[in-house]
This record gives C-alpha cells, sequence and structure tokens, in this order.
C-alpha cells in the first residue's frame, strides 16, 4: 500500500494545435490544413508541421472536428462476425477503396444478434460518420430511422433479395442455391443432405436452405436430412456435425454446406475417415474463401468475389442522390 506521502506522476497536459504552430512557426490555420491534408499545401509547410507535431506526439482531435462539420472522415463497417474469412476479404475491399477517398472504416460486429447490431450501430452513428456499411438487408426497424436521422450514405451488402434503404450490392441467395441443387444432380447425386451453424442466423441463411431444398424436390432428389448447429461456424463444427450426419444417415452421397469452414471441416473429417471424396461424398460449399479452394479436395464453392464487389457500393455511396444497384 502507497504511504501517505506518495503522489501519482503528474498526467501531461495534451498536445495542441497551438503548440504545433508555435513549434513550427506558422499559423493554426496552416497546421489545421495540413492535418486535414488540404489540398494545395507546400511539401516545405507540410514537412515543417509533421515535423513539429511528430516532435510533440501532437494527435488531431477529430471528435472536436466532427462536432464543427457535423461529420467525420469515418465510415461505419457493421459485418457479423471476423471467424469467417470472407468478411476479412469484404473489409480488405472496404478499406482499398475508402483509402483512396481520405477515409476510414470503423468496425462493428454484430454476432448476428439483432439486438447487439441495434446496439452496434447506435454507438458507430453517435461518432457521426460519413457513411455506413451494413451486412444483409434484415434489421431492426429502429435501424433505418436512426440512419435517416443522420442523412448518411447507406449501402447494405451480401443480398439483394429485399428492399434496401439506399442502396444494395450482393447476390441472390436463392438463384444460389436453386444453381447448387442443380450442380449436385447433373453431377448425378441422389442423396443430399444440408450442413448449417449459428442456429441458421441471418435470415439469408435460412432463405437459402429452403430454396436448396425446394429445388431438389422439383428436380426429383429431395434432401435427406439437415443439421443446424447453434454455434459459430468452424471447421470443429463442420467436422463434428458431418461425423454425425454420417453416421445417422451413411447413404448420403453429398453435402451443401452454408460457408467454407464448415465445409472445410466436413473433409477434414471425410479425409480422417478414410471416405474417398468426391468418390464417396461430395462437398460444395456456398463462400468462396481462399481457406476453401483447395482443388484436389473435390470441395467446389460458389465464389463470392468479396473483395471486388464490395468495391462497388463505396463507388456510389458519396454521390449526393444514392441508387439501389440489384446487381
Amino acid at each position: 500500500m502507497p504511504s501517505s506521502g506518495s503522489s501519482r506522476p503528474a498526467i501531461p497536459s495534451r498536445v495542441t494545435l497551438k503548440d504545433v504552430a508555435r513549434l513550427s512557426g506558422v499559423s493554426e490555420i496552416s497546421v489545421s490544413r495540413v492535418m486535414r491534408d488540404a489540398p494545395n499545401i507546400s511539401k516545405k509547410l507540410r514537412d515543417k508541421v509533421n515535423e513539429a507535431a511528430d516532435t510533440l506526439g501532437y494527435t488531431p482531435n477529430r471528435v472536436a472536428g466532427a462536432l464543427k462539420s457535423k461529420s467525420s472522415k469515418l465510415v461505419a463497417v457493421v459485418l457479423p462476425s471476423m471467424s469467417n474469412e470472407v468478411f476479412s476479404q469484404v473489409l480488405d475491399g472496404i478499406e482499398a477503396i475508402l483509402a483512396q477517398h481520405g477515409l476510414n472504416a470503423v468496425l462493428g460486429l454484430s454476432d448476428y444478434d439483432p439486438e447487439r447490431e441495434l446496439r452496434v450501430i447506435r454507438e458507430l452513428l453517435s461518432w457521426s460518420p460519413t457513411g455506413i456499411i451494413l451486412t444483409g438487408l434484415h434489421h431492426n426497424e429502429t435501424v433505418a430511422k436512426m440512419i435517416a436521422q443522420q442523412n448518411i450514405p447507406v449501402v447494405q451488402i451480401m443480398d439483394i433479395e429485399g428492399t434496401p434503404l439506399q442502396s444494395a450490392v450482393g447476390i441472390s441467395h436463392t438463384k444460389a442455391a436453386r444453381a447448387a441443387a442443380d450442380y449436385l444432380v447433373e453431377a448425378g447425386y441422389r442423396k443430399p443432405a444440408y450442413i448449417g451453424a449459428w442456429s441458421e442466423r441471418p435470415e439469408r441463411s435460412h432463405a437459402r436452405r429452403i430454396a436448396f431444398e425446394i429445388r431438389l424436390v422439383e428436380l426429383g432428389a429431395p434432401l435427406v436430412t439437415h443439421r443446424i448447429a447453434p454455434e459459430r461456424s468452424s471447421a470443429l463444427v463442420g467436422a463434428e456435425v458431418t461425423a454425425e450426419l454420417i453416421k445417422s444417415h451413411p447413404d448420403t452421397d453429398c453435402v451443401f454446406y452454408a460457408n467454407d469452414d464448415l465445409a472445410l471441416g466436413g473433409l477434414f473429417h471425410a479425409m480422417s475417415a478414410g471416405l474417398s471424396i468426391p468418390m464417396i461424398l461430395q462437398f460444395l460449399a456456398s463462400t468462396g474463401s481462399k481457406s476453401g479452394k483447395r482443388p484436389r479436395s473435390g470441395c467446389p464453392a460458389s465464389k463470392h468475389p468479396a473483395s471486388k464487389w464490395e468495391r462497388v457500393p463505396l463507388n456510389c455511396c458519396w454521390r449526393p442522390k444514392p441508387r439501389a444497384p440489384r446487381l
């Protein structure tokens, strides 16, 4: 326990823009323009101000700047999770375009939980972002009200089956599921199964499975069974659920997985169990992450060119009147 005579070290006061101006010998306006990366600034002035800022350890107060301008250089990005590789690719694509516009992403994770997503969006909007990117088209009705109050561009990604708030970029999960069913049946498989996770969140995942089942019935090869794990999607979950499914339905000859994580786990189980792939068991995953791209595994994936198509909404997001492209 510290003695009564001890004292805490003094907390240094925060370096201000005025301090940088004094050290660099220029006006506060000039320092502000350099810090904002404004155009038409000479290299000599920029170097002088940056050197003074580095010497003092100065960082701009973006909150104060946002209060003055009622906006910021931040773009809010709400993703469900970073455990699936596809979302890291999505974020890479977003960051690549934002950097070209002098903007930065501020990330929030919803965990596929509507209530948590609402809290995350409310917090992100409190920073007055210049735009927001949401995952999917199905959100708490309060989300639309909050965004409307901000009067900022909004882009919804990963899905186009529904009515977007402004712009939507993604795929039709119904068409993707029907294409998967066609592929498997045309390849000669007649005992298909389906494996998902996250208790089949979000809504687009459920819609994809239902479309898959309907198309299989139309083709005369109805689904043998489906398994939806309550846990987060992972290779381990994929392996465990695949093992249980094959044990209970040994006549299964193909499996449609909700994503590559699950399919990779299924592949690992099949390899450890000595199953011949794809002679005995055909795998099909509904995303296209790099971890699932194994040409010798017999595990094809319907590709999401995530890092590419995520650049589309960002290039239209800051137009005066964003429209809703359906790609």
